[in-house]
């Protein structure tokens, strides 16, 4: 309820930068699909600066919508995820193969996790097209609990959990960028006496909401 008033009383900015995130892990996947076993552990290297340039990226996006989205604080929390891990594989450059696969598993768990529960807050506010996300998250999740159970497996299956990992992952923030978008342009098509009414009604939810709680 408060999701859905939240966003049609305001504006999403910069709903571009989740797929922008996502173009990059996708990139990256179908990059790792090209790299023999023996050289996965020169890719931390690209690992990390994803990592980085992703934490950056959902940082200002929180930020930037932390009037506009009520799960902003979910984007942010990601942000500073992300970033703790690109700098821990740019600071241990040389660490081994055998426990890379754990930093990347567990960073992009966590991503799609969150995609889930993103999913979650469009079913509530009526979106038709929300289980492309969770569909899309639930893949990630699936194929990044593979890399964590590394000792499983070795050489190019290696490769390609890491590989359909960050697809998935991608593509799920693509999904959830264009899901933004049409957030986007709700406010644009309510006029200024329904914005008036949203307002009291939201105003009329908290009070409830506060009331319930004592």
């Amino acid at each position: 309820m408060s999701t859905f008033i939240k966003s049609v009383k305001n504006t999403v900015k910069h709903w571009y930068i989740p797929a922008i995130i996502g173009a990059l892990f996708i990139i990256l996947g179908i990059y790792v699909f090209t790299v023999p076993e023996s050289t996965y552990k020169t890719l931390a290297t690209l690992f990390s600066l994803s990592f980085l340039i992703s934490g950056v990226l959902e940082t200002y996006f929180s930020l930037r919508n932390k009037n506009e989205l009520e799960g902003w604080g979910r984007y942010l929390a990601s942000g500073i995820f992300n970033l703790i891990i690109g700098i821990i594989l740019i600071s241990k450059s040389g660490m081994a193969a055998a426990i890379l696969p754990f930093f990347i598993g567990f960073t992009l768990l966590f991503r799609s996790f969150q995609g889930i529960g993103f999913a979650m807050d469009l079913k509530n506010r009526g979106e038709l097209h929300w289980g492309n996300l969770v569909i899309a998250s639930i893949l990630g999740v699936i194929f990044s609990f593979l890399l964590i159970v590394n000792p499983l497996f070795t050489g190019m299956y290696l490769v390609a959990f890491t590989a359909l990992a960050f697809i998935f992952t991608g593509v799920k923030a693509v999904v959830l960028s264009f899901q933004l978008r049409k957030l986007k342009k709700i406010p644009k098509k309510i006029n200024a006496e329904l914005r008036q009414k949203i307002k009291a009604l939201k105003e009329e939810y908290y009070e409830e909401m506060d009331e319930n709680e004592v």
